[in-house]
């Protein structure tokens, strides 16, 4: 049976990867889902295909330096188009979508997410930082059930939840592929190159989130991400190595029980899970033949060798604004390793540099939370320029 009225949806980082498949999500169920409104960040040619796709005409673009782009000129017409990061925002705030899905990569999608949930729309949340920059304000922000996660663990333990109430909760196990480098010595991973850390194994994503993947910093957002979402201690939440990425994620209930959620490494699943929520709606692809697959093996993380998690944990640990400023650390130093200015291992040598000058507060406005981000990127671009190569 379909809706008497499509959902209207807003993409937020529709052009990234997330923000791409996320268009298809809704082209595959174009009866139940009317694209309202896209952003991106910097690619005008990637809005100006969606927006034709889904003849869109409510537009944003964060990079103001693309106020004269010649593709803007391919634009549905009528279109209307607002520039920098506060067109973004508002664009978030007045589209009247029932749906905003939150695919904008890094701490600039803490405004954008506010703003959407200001609306009571509901937020397909793909974006971690925002939680790890400002989880308080995000989830005080945000009504009981208007936040569902589309990365594919908390999707994976969204799902798990729903098979007991949160008071028999007792672990979550998060899962983690390893990424191309796993079983590496730290003098190995000294070596790599940012072409071989954007090839990962099972996933396909946008580069800064396939480097956090390759040296384990995106477990450990995840992990705060995870605390802020399932309201639970970082004691309670076990990074868990598996490199089949076929477990998406468990969940431990307190009778010993433990629930796992299953699926091919794709993308589609969660963000067609989070738009049709409560519903599971019919996919393209049919499901692994589990008859196929290989032995499934776990194993637990290497701190010594992928010391991001470990300080990610510790910063969770502190809690307060260090992990606004550790994560804020990560992405100028992930940015400096993709264009080649320093080895993989000084990531996490920059993020320690920066947690270490940093004086954790209560994070109690948006406006002190980005004082704190933008001190930490200050401080990891010194830090960088005494380790350049």
């Amino acid at each position: 049976m379909r809706p008497e009225r499509r959902s209207r949806v807003c993409i937020l980082g529709a052009t990234g990867s997330i923000g791409r498949q996320a268009q298809d999500v809704c082209a595959e169920h174009a009866d139940r889902l009317e694209v309202v409104a896209l952003s991106a960040g910097s690619d005008v040619a990637g809005l100006a295909r969606a927006a034709r796709r889904f003849d869109v005409r409510r537009l944003a673009l964060a990079d103001p330096a693309r106020a004269h782009d010649p593709a803007l000129a391919e634009l549905p017409e009528g279109a209307s188009v607002g520039f920098g990061a506060e067109a973004v925002e508002e664009l978030a705030a007045t589209c009247d979508a029932d749906i905003v899905l939150v695919a904008i990569v890094g701490a600039a999608a803490i405004a954008p997410t506010l703003a959407a949930l200001a609306t009571g729309a509901r937020v397909a949340l793909a974006n971690k930082e925002c939680l790890v920059s400002a989880g308080n304000l995000v989830m005080d922000a945000a009504e009981p059930g208007q936040i569902i996660p589309v990365d594919s663990e908390h999707s994976a333990i969204f799902q798990c939840l729903r098979s007991g109430a949160p008071s028999e909760l007792a672990r979550i196990w998060l899962t983690c592929s390893g990424g191309p480098f796993r079983g590496y010595s730290r003098e190995r991973l000294a070596t790599v190159t940012a072409d071989e850390a954007l090839a990962h194994p099972t996933w396909t994503m946008g580069p800064k989130i396939t480097i956090d993947s390759a040296d384990l910093m995106n477990k450990g957002l995840e992990v705060i991400e995870a605390t802020w979402l399932f309201g639970v201690d970082v004691s309670r939440v076990s990074v868990l190595i598996h490199p089949q990425s076929l477990i998406h994620s468990m969940v431990e209930f307190r009778d010993g029980a433990t629930i796992a959620q299953l699926g091919a490494p794709d993308m589609r699943g969660p963000i067609r899970y989070a738009l049709g929520y409560p519903e599971r709606w019919e996919a393209a692809s049919s499901a692994p033949d589990w008859r196929e697959m290989g032995p499934i093996t776990f194993d637990a993380p290497d701190l010594e060798t992928f010391r991001c998690l470990g300080l990610a944990l510790e910063a969770a640990r502190v809690g307060g604004t260090l992990p606004c400023a550790m994560n804020a650390a990560n992405e100028v130093a992930n940015a400096a390793f993709r264009e080649g200015r320093i080895p993989m291992t000084a990531i996490d040598e920059v993020v320690e540099a920066v947690m270490e000058v940093t004086t954790p507060t209560t994070a109690e406005s948006l406006e002190q939370v980005l004082e704190v981000d933008a001190r930490a990127r200050e401080a990891a671009s010194l830090a960088i320029g005494m380790i350049e190569l």
